[in-house]
């Protein structure tokens, strides 16, 4: 029987998305060694979200692959819109914002993590585990040190989980997660093709029947993403795929020729069990938390990746100072937490309400919609709210100060 092999390194990132990347260049940038353990050995899979704030483009930016990723293939839109019927209900400029990063862009991820991926291997002190789930976390006198996965032991000064809303890293360390059932919907969601329509707005729409995410994606097609109640899948689902086929394309009639064509199956739709939570805390002794390890949010108000690469670039001088004091305590590491958790709160809170105004289906709501969303649209709290989700409660910059590699 072989020996497990086993490879040290100053900080051990599991799970290759956009926090897990992100990181990892940072601390690549400012001279330290990283492996980077991510399950699936591909980049081709199937992603959902693909909208990235102004924050998140700002931060990858700073790490110098935002114009790469761009020409990878992507959509700028000129903003987000709440429409009912055929009244335009909210019209969320982005176009006020100042420039350079005012636009919603819609990035695959695929193109963001090939830029990432690529800009990491420029640096020898990387190594990157594709395929390597993660079985066990090793420990020492306590603390975490490292990771067992497969056929790799990676010991570690840090362990970083950035392994998503149902995180192994999280269960293994005992960290709990306190899920909120903040929105009242799932979503279905798919990509059709569709030609060019001109002006590319991000939308909700609101028609007879359940409100639908519509958004232009890369290269020729649209992402749709069908509301439906809270755990009712499984009923709509069974009376088969005719009948859920025909509803989508009552939902969104200009691509029901589309939808009948090309969803031929349940298989062809992917089902997102919509809520939000945060974990009951971010750091333990030689280990912390980031992204939707973290905290986990619903697909309105596109903040997710946008605040798994502010986490990345909150947490990037924590680390380096940690390994600098040889102090990777919990303590320590919470320092990320610390900074970290109020803002994450107060967009979950702003994405509750904003499902809330513009999912919900009552009499109250639905007659006190549009006068409140005119009256908002008006008031220098648009402006406000709107600065908030583009840059979150406090704007983040990444500590380049800190690099030592190009």
């Amino acid at each position: 029987m072989g020996t497990v092999p086993v490879s040290s390194t100053d900080v051990a990132v599991v799970g290759g998305g956009p926090a897990g990347l992100a990181l990892s260049l940072l601390l690549l940038r400012s001279g330290l060694s990283v492996t980077l353990l991510e399950k699936s050995r591909s980049l081709e899979r199937e992603y959902r979200g693909e909208i990235l704030q102004p924050g998140g483009q700002a931060v990858l930016a700073e790490l110098g692959v935002l114009d790469g990723a761009r020409r990878r293939g992507a959509f700028a839109h000129d903003g987000f819109q709440l429409v009912e019927g055929d009244r335009v209900l909210l019209d969320a400029d982005y176009r006020r914002l100042p420039g350079p990063y005012n636009c919603l862009l819609s990035l695959p991820q695929p193109a963001l993590l090939t830029e990432l991926l690529a800009a990491c291997r420029a640096h020898d002190a990387f190594t990157y585990l594709p395929g390597a789930r993660v079985g066990a976390l090793l420990r020492e006198d306590g603390r975490v040190c490292g990771v067992v996965a497969g056929e790799h032991e990676v010991r570690a000064r840090v362990v970083a989980g950035a392994d998503g809303r149902h995180s192994k890293v999280r269960r293994l360390a005992g960290i709990g997660a306190v899920r909120e059932e903040a929105f009242d919907q799932d979503v279905l969601w798919f990509k059709l093709p569709a030609p060019d329509t001109g002006r590319q707005v991000v939308q909700v729409r609101r028609g007879p029947d359940a409100p639908v995410l519509v958004y232009r994606s890369w290269p020729d097609s649209v992402q749709i993403g069908w509301t439906l109640p809270h755990g009712g899948y499984r009923r709509i689902a069974g009376h088969g795929v005719e009948q859920v086929r025909e509803l989508i394309a009552r939902a969104v009639p200009e691509h029901a020729d589309a939808v009948r064509e090309h969803i031929r199956t349940l298989g062809d739709l992917t089902l997102l069990d919509v809520f939000s939570g945060q974990a009951e805390r971010w750091a333990a002794d030689g280990l912390v938390l980031l992204g939707d390890s973290a905290h986990t949010h619903g697909p309105i108000g596109a903040q997710g990746i946008n605040l798994a690469l502010q986490d990345a670039a909150v947490l990037h001088p924590v680390l380096v100072a940690a390994l600098d004091a040889k102090d990777t305590s919990a303590a320590f590491l919470g320092r990320f937490e610390q900074q970290r958790r109020p803002a994450v709160t107060t967009m979950l809170r702003l994405q509750a309400m904003q499902g809330r105004a513009m999912l919900s289906r009552n009499r109250v709501a639905d007659t006190l919609r549009p006068a409140l969303a005119r009256v908002v649209s008006r008031t220098p709290l648009y402006r406000r709210v709107l600065d908030r989700l583009a840059h979150g409660p406090d704007p983040v910059r990444v500590r380049t100060d800190l690099f030592t590699h190009p």
